[in-house]
């Protein structure tokens, strides 16, 4: 069976996208947030980005064709931006503390 027939993977898939569209969404509404739903935003965000790292982590394991070659797109389409996934990863959780941080003031 192959990486993307499992149910498993592509119902984890299909969640962490729904999850991350809809947070994107209530995004555009931050500024009207107060200070608690403002935080609860960034918490929420920083927990989709936590299980997608995870998620990603299972591609680069397998040795699945398709999950490898989902690996290298990624990798490549980064890369025209001249980025690497963590380099991603790191960019998103630093967007994420100062957010955290311009609340602070």
């Amino acid at each position: 069976m192959g990486f993307f027939d499992s149910e498993i993977v592509q119902e984890e898939a299909k969640k962490l996208f729904q999850d991350y569209q809809s947070l994107v969404e209530l995004g555009s509404s931050y500024g009207k947030f107060d200070r608690e739903g403002k935080l609860m935003y960034i918490e929420q965000m920083e927990a989709i980005m936590d299980r997608y790292k995870v998620f990603m982590k299972r591609f680069e394991l397998s040795e699945d064709f398709s999950a490898q070659m989902t690996v290298e797109q990624l990798k490549t389409q980064l890369g025209q931006f001249g980025m690497t996934p963590q380099q991603m990863f790191d960019q998103m959780a630093l967007t994420l503390a100062r957010m955290k941080s311009e609340i602070e003031k």
